[in-house]
């Protein structure tokens, strides 16, 4: 599959590695900005390099990734898709609802494969706390909790903790609940960040199960956890060290987990989903959930109030809405 990248950041460094490792992948090209930045990681990787990323969406590609700050992916997202190519576009899927409206719609309407960048979904620790919830050994799930926090990276200066990190486990609590927020309640602040840069979300739903999410630029000490507790047990996971352990009525145990990256396993998804034409893993309705609730929370410790996420909060764009952005 002939692949692009659009963006060299920390993030797309690490796309542009891991497609260079691939088999049966030809890394066309990679985009950026920063022409002494592009000029080193082409010449690194064997590839071309272009400033201008519609130079690139010219070069005949099956894919490409787009991983640009956030406030610019609807219009490099719906360039990509009026070049006819399948994309990846990294989390959050837009900075708005009414901009990640427009990338799906779009991407729908030329029938190409969108895939969310929420890598989480892909990390194994998080598939064996998938397996253990759906095969009961913790009985029925009420609470669902996780905790990312660490020091503030002075690279992300366009949105808030909430937008940057806290869609990542507002996806994975909806993924292992396999279920939509309903209600969001958040308590948020900022101390070195021009938004917020600590906040505890509390989400609920359907059965009135739980799911709090924790995030913070703050903490030296970097941690990413989470906790899912059901009526017949307790399991803790580790995104960083990919360990999952159950504490039963009888036992405390460690689950067997093949450790992989899970950007590799993320962009091996996205290319068998582009090949076979099957829906992704994490679709654009996901990454949409993913921003709805995380700019609810945003909503909801400004205003300092409950905000209620419901089915049709937001309509899809007609079909006779226009799809091309303007900047």
């Amino acid at each position: 599959m002939r692949i692009g990248v659009i963006g060299a950041g920390a993030m797309g460094q690490n796309h542009i590695r891991t497609y260079s490792q691939m088999k049966d992948v030809e890394l066309v090209g990679i985009a950026d900005v920063d022409k002494q930045r592009i000029e080193a990681l082409s010449k690194q990787y064997n590839t071309k390099g272009f400033t201008d990323y519609n130079e690139l969406l010219k070069q005949n590609l099956d894919a490409v990734s787009i991983v640009v700050p956030t406030t610019l992916h609807r219009q490099v997202a719906l360039d990509a898709i009026h070049a006819g190519t399948n994309i990846l576009v990294e989390k959050p899927i837009a900075d708005t609802i009414e901009n990640a409206q427009a990338i799906v719609y779009a991407a729908e309407a030329q029938g190409l494969t969108l895939m969310v960048g929420h890598i989480e979904r892909f990390n194994p620790a998080v598939l064996k706390m998938k397996q253990i919830i759906d095969s009961g050994k913790l009985g029925k799930v009420v609470s669902i909790s996780t905790s990312r926090v660490g020091p503030y990276n002075p690279r992300i200066r366009d949105v808030g903790v909430i937008l940057d990190i806290g869609v990542h486990d507002i996806d994975i609590v909806s993924y292992l609940y396999n279920s939509r927020v309903t209600d969001v309640y958040a308590i948020a602040g900022k101390e070195v960040h021009s938004l917020e840069d600590h906040a505890s979300m509390f989400l609920r739903y359907e059965g009135d199960r739980a799911g709090v999410v924790e995030v913070n630029w703050l903490t030296p000490h970097k941690t990413r956890k989470f906790a899912v507790i059901g009526t017949e047990g307790v399991a803790y996971g580790d995104y960083m060290e990919q360990r999952v352990t159950i504490h039963d009525k009888e036992w405390v145990r460690d689950a067997k987990i093949e450790k992989r990256e899970p950007l590799a396993l993320e962009l091996e998804s996205f290319l068998n989903a582009c090949r076979t034409h099957k829906e992704p893993v994490t679709t654009g309705p996901d990454g949409i959930h993913a921003l709805d609730v995380a700019i609810a929370a945003i909503e909801s410790y400004k205003s300092r109030a409950m905000v209620k996420i419901y089915s049709g909060r937001y309509a899809l764009p007609r079909a006779d809405q226009p799809t091309k952005a303007t900047v």
